[in-house]
């Protein structure tokens, strides 16, 4: 009985984090734009090609804050820290350095889910 009780808080935790991921349209950012090497809102100098972390921009989430990005369309992962804010597009909640969105295999843009 006990072990039942466990399995299903276990279960309850994994659905409800599945449940707090969000689902967007993602971007690439600082090749050819001019934000490659300006500050970004948390303070640090944006390097587009940054592996180790990757970065992002995210429009509400703390500076700092590490992220879980996947490609929806190759499963694809990345861990990233937020360090801007953006994207100010409509429908696109992530913007990601070119490393970042190579890791993913994303083209320009790509359907993901940040967690």
């Amino acid at each position: 009985m006990k072990t039942a009780f466990v399995a299903a808080i276990a279960l309850a935790c994994l659905v409800s984090s599945a449940a707090a991921a969000e689902i967007c349209e993602a971007s690439q950012y600082g090749v050819g734009d001019g934000y490659h090497g300006r500050r970004t809102a948390s303070g640090a100098r944006f390097n587009t090609f940054a592996r180790a972390p990757f970065t992002v921009a995210h429009k509400t989430l703390p500076f700092g804050r590490e992220v879980t990005i996947t490609n929806l369309a190759n499963g694809r992962s990345i861990r990233a820290v937020v360090t801007d804010r953006g994207p100010f597009v409509r429908g696109r909640c992530v913007d990601l350095g070119r490393a970042g969105a190579d890791a993913l295999g994303m083209g320009g843009t790509a359907r993901v889910s940040v967690q």
